[in-house]
């Protein structure tokens, strides 16, 4: 199995809660200063940290997914990328537990965690899915990466370098260029009505206006975090895009 599950790091867990429950998510988890919400596609994890502590984290999404067993992960994974010279997949343990470490060829690492629970929520709103992205200077190798971990390229409207991929068991993954150091970032997509979904969030208090863009619409809805963090990593909105046609 594989699943789209981001960590985002907040000492503002009961805002972000409320906007999660606002877009369709059901949390499935509650550990104290951990947990899951589940979307129709994909998982959001939410991680406390300390408020007003200047945590270095605060804000900050960490990519991520779930997969069932490990090692047969890690193993599928150096696999597919024998073909291509690399052995990205380490069995390590993190401080959390048990977990796989990938690193990519732009340097850019992320992990891979044992699902907890497998089945996805069935009351999440099924039109919502949980988008990652990794930003990277060298695009190509990113999307090998994603490749050999078993995520499913989904055509794309263009021929640029970005590559949009699906997880079998829920969310997507994006790659986008970008120059400087690898990162991390976080969006939602939407195959529903969007209009709709902005009348939800605004009736629900967030902040949340629509735009046109290339390919389609998006919503962008205020970021709990701007409101202390005017330089927090996902900026001050957050995006929802509209699910691209199918090619």
């Amino acid at each position: 199995m594989l699943r789209v599950r981001p960590v985002h790091y907040t000492s503002r867990p009961e805002q972000w809660g409320a906007l999660l429950t606002a877009l369709g998510m059901v949390q499935t988890v509650d550990d104290g200063d951990w947990q899951e919400f589940d979307a129709g596609s994909g998982r959001l994890a939410l991680h406390r940290v300390p408020a007003g502590a200047g945590s270095p984290l605060d804000g900050k999404t960490h990519f991520g997914v779930e997969v069932g067993d490990l090692a047969e992960f890690a193993r599928r994974t150096n696999a597919a990328g024998a073909e291509d010279g690399t052995s990205p997949a380490e069995l390590v343990r993190a401080d959390h537990g048990d977990a796989c470490r990938i690193t990519g060829e732009d340097g850019f690492v992320f992990l891979a965690d044992k699902a907890a629970h497998g089945a996805q929520c069935a009351d999440a709103d099924p039109a919502l899915a949980v988008v990652e992205v990794w930003f990277s200077p060298d695009a190509a190798a990113a999307a090998r990466t994603l490749r050999n971990i078993g995520a499913r390229l989904r055509p794309a409207p263009d021929a640029d370098e970005t590559a949009d991929f699906t997880a079998k068991n829920g969310g997507v993954l994006m790659v986008r260029p970008a120059a400087g150091a690898a990162r991390s970032g976080l969006g939602f997509e939407y195959s529903g009505d969007l209009s709709a979904l902005q009348d939800r969030l605004a009736a629900a208090g967030h902040r949340v206006s629509m735009t046109e863009e290339a390919f389609g619409r998006s919503l962008h809805v205020a970021n709990p975090d701007a409101a202390d963090l005017p330089e927090n990593p996902n900026g001050a909105m957050l995006w929802i895009s509209a699910k691209p046609a199918a090619g």
